[in-house]
């Protein structure tokens, strides 16, 4: 008697650790890149900042763009930057120098430019959007849908630039 209930206890346990662990196999939903206590959830993701890109836009007027972004696994949520994106690139790109109340300095018309090259499925691509100079105190988004794995971003622009490179995963 003894053994049959151990073994059936045994078996609870088992059964209830497979119930446990299989909704980690399912659609996971979609995700924020942000953290929400009551929202979606939480996107798996690898932050990254590149190097300023300095530009010469306008004909010779000088430039430069900064650049942060995000790798992540997704779906991205309703509402996000790249709604229903997954397993991308999302950079966010802003022009120049400037303060809330002063000029702002190294702002040019120019075209950010997204080259990027999946090293393990050999995929490639380009994503461009124009950065106007008036533009301040906010951002120009590209999302460049890579698929998993590694993958070699370069930014530049379509004017002479020099451009700034970074190596991410995406998950």
């Amino acid at each position: 008697m003894k053994r049959v209930f151990l073994g059936a206890v045994a078996a609870a346990l088992l059964g209830s650790g497979v119930a446990v662990a299989a909704p980690a196999n399912a659609d996971a939903g979609p995700c924020l890149l942000g953290s929400s206590n009551v929202g979606p959830r939480t996107c798996n993701k690898t932050d990254f900042n590149l190097s300023p890109v300095l530009t010469l836009g306008n004909g010779m007027c000088p430039g430069m763009l900064a650049a942060g972004g995000n790798s992540f696994d997704g779906p991205l949520a309703k509402y996000t930057e790249a709604e229903g994106a997954s397993h991308s690139v999302l950079v966010r790109v802003s022009q120049g120098l400037s303060s809330e109340w002063g000029p702002q300095l190294l702002a040019c018309d120019v075209t950010a430019v997204l080259d990027w090259h999946n090293l393990d499925t050999n995929a490639s691509g380009t994503v461009a959007r124009f950065v106007p100079a008036s533009q301040r105190n906010s951002v120009t988004i590209l999302v460049a849908n890579t698929g998993r794995g590694r993958v070699h971003a370069t930014l530049r622009t379509d004017h002479p630039n020099v451009p700034a490179s970074i190596d991410v995963v995406v998950p």
